[in-house]
């Protein structure tokens, strides 16, 4: 009998050493695909370069956004920035819990904690709260303009479309079709038109749709070029600007421009140094001229600039 439990012993040692072999060879054929990407990349120069960083030293920064007229908000652990077009402190308030997503339009800012939605003055005084809207939420993206509040749960992988004064209107991923959200990573973007732009990142796309969630279009693909999208949930960011879109990608820590068909356009940033599984989170001026990157690996905030042609 205790030949027999050796044998046995024996076998099953053996079958993980193979599958040990096999996992191994998998992750070093992924890594050779991954340094072939970046070499593939390589050959395209950056069209922009860091303009200005600022260091917040205030605990991990989370998020960004810029108003139309060039203030810059940030969010993260424990507090609100507010900084004019200069990079010049104007406010700063004290949060509880962390900041995950902020938006600004006309006279108000909106910034998301967990499942609810705190409203601000441009002053930095809170002037209402709204929600929780689902018990166990993550809101991880806000968009804002005259008519609607969007705002994306990578925990319920749904997007929520509210009216000014935060009451639902549409509820968009509770269909046939649900949204596939591997990661906490899950932006929307509402256009000029009341459409929206959705990332859809398990199947390594941007969505066009309607106000009440019909599929207009979609763009992105999956694959290792410049105009792809490659690892599990990609875009991790992403915003609108002239052009199309900006996005920003974890794994493969590049940010790039897309024409408003997915078209590649140029890379803003794909010769860093940031970290790989930690993409930057985005937004665009008003007339397309600076991207900022929000890094939550250093808690600085990059300002690109396109360079001199």
């Amino acid at each position: 009998m205790n030949k027999l439990w050796t044998l046995v012993t024996i076998i099953i040692l053996l079958l993980i050493f193979i599958g040990y072999m096999v996992f191994d060879l998998v992750l070093r054929k992924e890594d050779v695909q991954t340094v072939t990407a970046d070499k593939s990349d390589s050959l395209i120069p950056d069209h922009w370069v860091v303009d200005k960083v600022i260091d917040v030293e205030r605990g991990k920064l989370k998020c960004v956004t810029v108003s139309k007229d060039g203030n810059i908000i940030l969010g993260g652990e424990n507090y609100i920035r507010y900084y004019n077009p200069g990079f010049v402190l104007k406010w700063e308030t004290e949060t509880e819990p962390a900041i995950t997503a902020v938006a600004v339009f006309s006279d108000k800012l909106y910034a998301a904690v967990n499942n609810s939605v705190n409203v601000f003055n441009l002053k930095g005084e809170k002037v209402s709260e709204w929600g929780p809207y689902e018990e166990k939420s993550i809101i991880t993206s806000l968009s804002v303009n005259d008519k609607y509040i969007a705002f994306a749960d990578a925990a319920q992988k749904t997007v929520f479309i509210l009216d000014t004064g935060g009451e639902v209107k549409h509820i968009i991923g509770r269909s046939d079709e649900p949204f596939i959200v591997p990661s906490p990573y899950f932006d929307v973007a509402l256009g000029s038109d009341n459409t929206l732009f959705i990332a859809n990142t398990g199947k390594l796309r941007i969505e066009h749709r309607t106000i009440d969630g019909t599929l207009i279009d979609y763009y992105g693909e999956a694959g290792l070029a410049p105009e792809a999208f490659c690892g599990c949930c990609n875009p991790a960011h992403f915003a609108l600007m002239p052009e199309g879109f900006v996005t920003a990608e974890k794994g493969v820590n590049r940010i790039k421009i897309l024409d408003s068909k997915g078209g590649f356009v140029e890379f803003v940033s794909s010769l860093n140094d940031f970290l790989p599984p930690i993409p930057l989170d985005i937004a665009v001026s008003a007339d397309g001229n600076t991207i900022f990157g929000a890094n939550p690996a250093d808690s600085k905030l990059y300002s690109f600039k396109r360079k001199n042609r």
